[in-house]
């Protein structure tokens, strides 16, 4: 078997159109515009580049964009009044502070200071309890595209046996109740997982978001599975040259695609859903604070 190839890249671009579009329609009926504040906190390259995309996507799909930029040795006073000013503000409806933050800042703290209202990563404690007790919340990104990404390929997943290989906060622990309340049969697995080989190749829909390369391989797959691989981890690639890299996944991708259903490369995958996602709930948080309709298809 050769598994279909999911393609992220054009799955988000799709997302993109319909949030642009409810966006218009927010602007043309209400004269609503869906406002998204980011806060970077010091200079990470990697948290520069993932900042500027968002604020490029955010603009394109005809919403507002505000970015602040703050100094490594910011307070955590003043970030926290940076925070509550725009929990306060009526135009912005999402609010994103880029992770990882600098060692003197608590991280727990600082996102529970978020509205959770507006908290389109999904990460405040209150947007986790919901989202386990099956109540309308805001979804963290990664898994809200995977979930997407699944029920545009299979439809409907009811039913389904689902390997959830990881247990993060961000990923592995949402992924697993999205999918339950999709009601798949759904399994938490991770690197201390007894058997793990076995526990995987009963799964008919395979999630790996464990961060280790290439971890997953081939013979751990069930023939016709869905495999969804969350992990970018960059590796050395002596084959491109000295000094030359490249991205993989938590899976190895050609023996899993010879087994595999369907399954998302790396990249292209499920990267490119994270920042759609993001607008997608941003558009979402401005519906719920206006006491409009929901977008449909763009959320849990």
């Amino acid at each position: 078997m050769t598994a279909q190839i999911i393609d992220g890249k054009a799955f988000a671009a799709t997302v993109r159109e319909k949030v642009a579009g409810h966006v218009q329609r927010l602007k043309a009926d209400h004269g609503i515009t869906p406002g998204l504040a980011v806060v970077l906190v010091g200079e990470d390259p990697a948290s520069q580049v993932y900042v500027r995309s968002k604020g490029k996507q955010t603009v394109e799909v005809g919403m507002k964009s505000v970015e602040h930029k703050l100094d490594v040795e910011t307070s955590e006073a003043d970030l926290l009044k940076l925070i509550d000013d725009l929990n306060n503000d009526p135009e912005i409806h999402g609010i994103l502070v880029q992770l990882p933050l600098p060692g003197h800042l608590d991280e727990d703290l600082v996102i529970n200071s978020i509205s959770p209202a507006k908290d389109v990563d999904g990460f405040h404690i209150s947007n986790v309890g919901l989202l386990g007790t099956g109540q309308k919340s805001m979804v963290p990104c990664t898994p809200l595209g995977c979930l997407m990404m699944l029920r545009d390929h299979h439809g409907s997943i009811s039913g389904m046996d689902a390997v959830v290989i990881g247990r993060s906060n961000i990923v592995g622990k949402p992924m697993a109740q999205l999918l339950l309340n999709d009601s798949c049969t759904v399994t938490i697995a991770h690197s201390r997982t007894k058997d793990l080989a076995d526990v995987v190749r009963r799964a008919d829909i395979v999630v790996a978001a464990v961060g280790r390369p290439e971890m997953v391989p081939g013979d751990w797959i069930k023939e016709g599975a869905t495999v969804i691989d969350v992990g970018i981890n960059r590796l050395d690639a002596p084959e491109k040259g000295e000094g030359k890299t490249k991205l993989v996944g938590d899976v190895h991708f050609e023996s899993c695609a010879a087994r595999a259903g369907a399954i998302t490369p790396v990249p292209g995958g499920v990267g490119p859903m994270t920042i759609a996602c993001l607008l997608a709930n941003t558009v979402t948080a401005c519906c719920r604070a206006n006491g409009l309709e929901e977008p449909e298809g763009l959320t849990a």
